[in-house]
């Protein structure tokens, strides 16, 4: 049987407040998460929901 993914959990396309970079992260992140240009951290985790620390630009489906 297939396990099926939480519906709550999303992508999330967020932009670098240091380097305007934009990157697609987890919405529920295990581990923090940089910006892969400049090392800014983006997301924190918190056990459930990440911390986001920047601009949200889109939710994805």
């Amino acid at each position: 049987m297939r396990k099926m993914q939480d519906p709550s959990s999303k992508f999330i396309k967020v932009r670098c407040s240091n380097c305007k970079n934009e990157q697609i992260i987890f919405g529920k992140p295990s581990s923090k998460i940089n910006c892969l240009v400049c090392s800014t951290s983006l997301a924190d985790t918190t056990g459930g929901k990440g911390k986001i620390k920047t601009q949200i630009l889109e939710v994805l489906e």
